[in-house]
């Protein structure tokens, strides 16, 4: 190429808060998460919510308990708003960090938003992470959890009526991954609504999100193979990839992704196939924003009104479900 020749890079739309939350972060000169090592990373994680996430809701119940799992007991922790409810359904909410970082403490905040928000029960889980725990620990996990939690167990003092999985990221990949084993092997409700929130569905290199925004936009392409390195997926699986899993029986489902992020096309081909199936999907691609944003809403003070569109969407399912 010659001195005179120019690349023509695409120009992507930045809404103004995010462009200047990422100016930030690009002019720390801080070291990529892959090179913290595991505990830094996760400690960075938590601290993240400190600065960049909004305060915790007020709710009337808060209650950290445990059910039983395969490796043994699985953390959970339960929000209401409410100190009793009549029956109804219950949101199993699974934390996002690629499998490797997050926990209860992580996604506080934003389950606490979720519960006040819908006024719905929300039971949060505490899966194994890897690479202590590599792949399938997280998905067994989750699967037992949200079994045990559609049982209306004596411990959470609810009778539930139908089961709503949602989660964010790695969280939203493992909402999906439930959803399909539920489907195939019916619990003791039913799933009535799946809400991913930009999940990782597939294995594929390629994708041109994947390319454009590989580096600058929060999540990057050195932290997702460090996440895959630790996680130990088995290519093709679907419980480790839900793409190739059935899409011919799913419930109606909220799928939404940034438009900014790099694992943003693996959400779109999943909308794809869920459509060609039939099932009823509502697609909300927040424009202008990058992956992460349900965490980091007092640095990004759009990100409450994607927030409401998500809780506006899912309480139009819930409609949709009388």
């Amino acid at each position: 190429m010659s001195d005179s020749e120019t690349i023509d890079r695409p120009q992507h739309f930045v809404r103004p808060d995010v462009k200047g939350f990422l100016d930030y972060l690009n002019g720390t000169g801080a070291p990529p998460m892959s090179e913290l090592g595991l505990e830094a990373a996760r400690a960075s994680y938590l601290a993240m919510q400190e600065l960049a996430e909004q305060d915790p809701r007020d709710l009337a119940v808060i209650r950290d308990l445990t059910c039983p799992g395969p490796a043994g007991p699985i953390p959970l922790r339960f929000y209401d708003a409410r100190d009793t409810r009549e029956p109804g359904p219950v949101v199993m909410f699974y934390h996002g960090g690629g499998f490797v970082i997050g926990d209860l403490e992580t996604h506080h905040r934003l389950c606490t938003e979720i519960a006040a928000e819908l006024d719905l029960p929300v039971v949060a889980v505490d899966y194994r992470l890897a690479p202590e725990a590599p792949f399938p620990a997280a998905p067994d996990d989750c699967e037992a959890a949200t079994r045990w939690v559609a049982g209306s167990p004596a411990e959470l003092g609810r009778t539930f009526t139908g089961l709503i999985p949602m989660g964010d990221s790695a969280g939203g990949n493992l909402t999906i991954v439930t959803t399909q084993a539920l489907q195939e092997k019916p619990a003791a409700v039913p799933v009535v609504i799946q809400v991913p929130i930009y999940p990782l569905s597939d294995d594929r290199p390629d994708h041109d999100s994947f390319l454009s925004f590989a580096d600058g936009f929060l999540l990057t392409k050195d932290t997702m193979e460090w996440f895959a390195d630790g996680y130990r997926a088995v290519p093709g699986d679907k419980r480790a990839y839900p793409l190739y899993g059935d899409h011919s029986n799913m419930p109606p489902t909220v799928l939404v992704t940034a438009g900014l992020d790099p694992i943003r096309d693996s959400g779109r081909v999943y909308g794809a196939q869920l459509i060609l199936a039939g099932s009823d999907v509502i697609f909300l691609e927040m424009k202008g924003t990058i992956h992460g944003f349900t965490q980091i809403r007092k640095a990004l003070p759009s990100a409450q009104a994607d927030m409401r569109s998500i809780f506006e969407a899912v309480r139009l399912l819930l409609e949709r479900l009388k």
